[in-house]
Order: C-alpha cells, then sequence, then structure tokens
C-alpha cells in the first residue's frame, strides 16, 4: 500500500504541501453539494481549494451513478484536465469512490487525493483502492482498483456531521476491531454515543485505518487476505440493494452493521464463533442502529442480491467469515438454507 496517509487537523496547510510536491498543471475539487455548502467555507485558508476548479455532484449514494460519473468527466474535459493535473476528492464515500474512479479511468489515470470528511470515508472508502459506482441496481458493481496518492484524515470535520453519520463509519471500525482481537472489539463495544469523546475517538480510528492499511499492502488487489475487510458486507450490500429496491436508502455503515451480525451469525454456526461475543455485537448493534426490517418474504430476494456479490465467482454464496477475533477465514460458502437460518436468527436478535 503506497498511498501517504496523514493524521492532521490542519487540513490547509497539508493540502497545500502535498499540492506544491506534486506540482500539477492543473487542479479540480470534486465534492457533492452538501460538502461544497457546509465544509469548503471551513477551508477558506487553503490556497490549493481557493485556486481549484469546482466539480459539484449531487449528494447521496442514490447519485453515485454513471450519470454524475459522466458529468464529472464532461467537466474535467471542459476545464483542460490532463495527465499532469492534479484531483483533490472532498467529500464522504460517494464524492472518494466517485472522484477516484473518474480520476483512474479519465485520460487512463489522473493522480488524485482524498480528503474524507465522514468518519465512514476517513476509515473506508478514502483509504486502500477501491474506487466504482453503482451500476444497473447493484452496490459499487463497475469500478477500479486506484490508490489516492495521498489520503488526509482528520477529526476537524466530525463535529458538523449528524450522529448516524458518525455512527455508520464507526460500523465499519467495528468490523476491523473484529479482524483485530477480542481487545479491539472491547473498546470499540465500550464507546458511549451520547457523550462523544473527539480524543478518544481519533485515537481509535488511527488504530482502525492502521489495521486496514496492514491488510492492504498484503494484498492490495483482493486476491486473499484483503478479502477479510469485506466482513459484514455480503450481507450489507444485499440489504442496501434491497433498500434501494424499495425506494428507501439506508446508510452504508448502518448495512455493514447489520450484515456484520448476520455474519457473525454464520460464523457461530459455520466456525464456533463465540455466542457470548456474538451477542454482545449483536446488543451493541441492537442499541445504536436499530434493526433492518426484513421478513422470511424477503429471503429469496436477499440471497439473489447475494449471488451478484464480487466475491462469488460461481453463483456462490461466499462470505469472510471468523472463528475468533483476527481469526480470519477467507471464502467461505454457505447454502442457501444455512443463509435463511442466520436470517432467521439476525430477526430474533434484532428483536424483528
Amino acid at each position: 500500500m503506497s498511498q501517504k496517509i496523514v493524521f492532521t487537523n490542519d487540513i490547509a496547510a497539508t493540502l497545500d504541501t502535498i499540492v506544491d510536491e506534486a506540482a500539477p498543471n492543473r487542479v479540480f475539487v470534486i465534492t457533492d453539494v452538501n460538502v461544497d455548502y457546509f465544509v469548503l467555507s471551513r477551508l477558506s485558508d487553503c490556497k490549493t481549494v481557493a485556486g481549484a476548479t469546482r466539480i459539484v455532484i449531487k449528494s447521496g449514494d442514490i447519485n453515485k451513478n454513471v450519470d454524475s460519473l459522466s458529468q464529472v468527466w464532461k467537466q474535467l474535459c471542459d476545464g483542460g484536465a490532463s495527465r499532469k493535473s492534479l484531483i483533490i476528492n472532498i467529500g464522504g464515500g460517494v464524492v472518494t469512490d466517485l472522484g477516484g474512479f473518474a480520476a483512474a479511468t479519465f485520460k487512463r489515470g489522473v493522480r488524485f487525493v482524498n480528503v474524507p470528511t465522514t468518519l465512514l470515508s476517513a476509515v473506508d472508502a478514502a483509504v486502500g483502492g477501491k474506487t466504482g459506482i453503482n451500476f444497473n441496481g447493484f452496490k459499487n458493481e463497475v469500478g477500479a482498483f486506484c490508490e489516492a496518492d495521498a489520503v488526509i484524515i482528520s477529526t476537524r470535520f466530525l463535529d458538523s456531521l449528524p450522529i448516524q453519520e458518525v455512527k455508520s463509519g464507526y460500523a465499519e471500525m467495528l468490523k476491523h476491531g473484529l479482524l483485530s482481537s477480542r481487545d479491539e472489539v472491547a473498546k470499540l463495544l465500550a464507546f458511549d454515543f451520547s457523550h462523544i469523546d473527539h480524543e478518544l475517538l481519533l485515537s481509535l480510528l488511527t488504530e482502525s485505518v492502521e489495521v486496514k492499511r496492514r491488510i492492504v499492502a498484503e494484498d492490495p488487489h483482493e486476491q486473499g487476505i484483503r478479502r477479510a475487510l469485506n466482513l459484514g458486507h455480503t450481507v450489507g450490500h444485499a440489504f442496501e440493494s434491497l433498500a434501494l429496491k424499495r425506494m428507501s436508502a439506508i446508510p452504508h455503515g448502518y448495512a455493514v452493521a447489520w450484515g456484520t451480525v448476520v455474519e457473525l451469525v454464520l460464523s457461530h454456526m459455520q466456525m464456533q464463533f463465540d455466542s457470548v461475543l456474538l451477542n454482545a455485537v449483536a446488543d451493541f448493534v441492537r442499541t445504536n442502529y436499530g434493526a433492518f426490517a426484513i421478513t422470511c418474504n424477503d429471503y429469496d430476494a436477499i440471497i439473489d442480491l447475494m449471488h451478484h456479490d464480487k466475491k462469488s465467482h460461481n453463483g456462490e454464496l461466499n462470505f469472510s467469515l471468523l472463528s475468533a477475533p483476527g481469526d480470519i477465514h477467507i471464502d467461505s460458502i454457505c447454502d442457501a438454507e444455512t443463509v435463511k437460518a442466520a436470517l432467521d436468527i439476525y430477526r430474533d436478535l434484532m428483536h424483528i
């Protein structure tokens, strides 16, 4: 993993230094309408942002699509972008995913920098080199592996986020804790969202990003152990796609939290994952995230959506499961009846 990751609250000076070192012929800032209105004014002291050509897309995961990507490509073209230019993606996961994919594909590759403004994008989308868009009703169906030159991670903007956004990012941190150790999970389960300690959150965030950085460095193109980072995502993405079909989008992190519970149930069923810890995680998720409401009538649709998961090579239901925190089993195949049983237990744990 070659990308530079900088933890700092002095975003303006850091960004200006990175851009000066890159010496681009043109700079473009890609952001969305909410970040453009609420956040960029807080970077008024940044000469890079002030002098850049700004490209603003619609906000929300529903707009992470071909139309928005085409709009970005056109504005890059109209603005004279070349392979010597630099793109700066400032925003949440929609911006860093779509902006990174635009950079990876325009002129066959333009350098870019990610400045995540949400906890979710800081811990997940902005780091690790995955870019892409939703397509044909499926999450992240089209994309490319392409690392940002640098990622600037800060807690400067978190105080302006709704609590739902903070929780959404925290779900990915919980996933990283499960991929690390029981001690890390215990620390994460003890976090109090009613009285957020930002210094503690930054410390936990730094540890979480380090877990992802270690895994990505070992497997940058997801040929092996990096698939562990999909814990919670096979089911979570299916929940997200089902919600989109219902015309009622759900936050990605919430879907991951609910998907993690289902996949820990599968881990218990298949790998004897500790039931006490499973219940502790389920209690934490139910208390802080509520539940994604499903009935047994939804099972076939959810399983059909899982068949489109990128880990599925021949239509099988492929998961990353755990026998214990940090003890990872990628390419764990489960049959449909086992998944349906896990969904039954999920509904019991979530009090649905």
